[in-house]
């Protein structure tokens, strides 16, 4: 996935599984963890679950999980519904798997309820920038132009009885980057749940956290911060969740430089072009994982004003913004559970 198996691509690095398990590790010594990493969807993913009736099984279906999840959302896996859907743009419909069909549908509508600034038909904007490979560049505006106007979630066609999807111009591109990696983290924390493993934690490419209910002994899990000026593992502060979703999106780890000018991953489809409105990163705290992946590239794109309100009008979830002065503007539920721990930082209104 982008953002991959979440990447997604830069998001929230430093929030992964190692900052939480050194915190309370008394709770968490009873029980070694049954773990593995998998990669898939274009990303790492380690899942390490904390249930003492955790088996070797678990984690084998685990794995034949997410190889179906990359099956069917993969850009890359030439055998992928994703990959057939977008190989067949301007020409024909293509039946897709049912979990397939779902996640574009949820993209889509994530597309309608941001005014599409959360579009899954950004790929050909982002295939023209191929940011994070080898010889990236400014685009020609030409083709930035036309690459953005194939940039159109409304021209996506959906037939419920077919289960088909069309992309209805030649050369439309989907990209579920802002979306997949929270779905699969959903899928494997359904499959957890359903099992009764009640402690674990799933990390798809450092970008999507999920914590399935607490450590062993009831403690929450203690996660670390990315600072987004520093390198992956360097921390502005922590944050504790139990039984939630944590996500970030931000332009510190997927960028070239141009002119002396910073051009990262996250691209408005207004504008063809990375987005400029002040922000470094903003973190989504969450009950589900598609969610926050979703609203952690939406809110980014919507900058600070508009994004922080955007948020509150999310039930459950939560959110955090840092800007390009180091002030960290939070939502109201989350202002005081985060700790900060970096002399450089402040939060807003301190």
């Amino acid at each position: 996935m982008t953002g991959a198996l979440l990447v997604l691509a830069s998001m929230l690095g430093g929030c992964g599984s190692e900052p939480a398990e050194r915190t309370g590790t008394a709770q968490a010594a009873a029980v070694e963890p049954v773990s593995a990493t998998f990669y898939v969807y274009d990303t790492v993913a380690t899942i390490k679950i904390y249930d003492p009736k955790a088996t070797e099984r678990h984690l084998d279906d685990i794995r034949d999980l997410l190889g179906k999840i990359d099956l069917e959302l993969s850009r890359t896996n030439e055998d992928s519904d994703l990959y057939q859907v977008n190989a067949e743009a301007g020409r024909a419909a293509v039946h897709v798997s049912q979990g397939t069909f779902d996640v574009v549908k949820m993209a889509v509508r994530y597309a309608k309820e941001t005014d599409g600034l959360l579009d899954p038909s950004i790929g050909p904007l982002i295939n023209l920038w191929n940011i994070g490979h080898e010889h990236a560049k400014v685009p020609d505006k030409a083709q930035l132009e036309a690459a953005r106007r194939l940039t159109d979630y409304r021209r996506i066609t959906f037939d419920e009885a077919k289960r088909t999807i069309k992309l209805e111009r030649p050369g439309m591109v989907l990209d579920l980057g802002s979306i997949g990696k929270g779905y699969a983290a959903d899928q494997v924390s359904l499959y957890l749940r359903e099992h009764g493993l009640d402690s674990a934690l799933i990390n798809l490419g450092g970008s999507s956290i999920v914590a399935v209910g607490a450590k062993p002994g009831g403690a929450n899990w203690n996660v670390g911060l990315q600072d987004p000026d520093q390198s992956r593992g360097s921390q502005l502060g922590t944050i504790r969740i139990n039984d939630e979703t944590i996500d970030s999106s931000g332009v510190y780890e997927r960028f070239f430089m141009q002119g002396g000018v910073r051009y990262h991953h996250i691209l408005d489809p207004r504008t063809g072009y990375p987005t400029q409105n002040g922000l470094k990163s903003i973190t989504i705290v969450s009950e589900r994982a598609t969610d926050a992946d979703a609203l952690s590239t939406a809110a980014f794109v919507m900058g600070l004003e508009d994004g922080m309100a955007y948020i509150e009008r999310q039930p459950g979830v939560e959110a955090f913004f840092v800007t390009d002065d180091n002030v960290i503007h939070a939502t109201q539920g989350l202002r005081d559970r985060i700790m900060l721990s970096s002399e450089l930082y402040r939060m807003a209104g301190d």
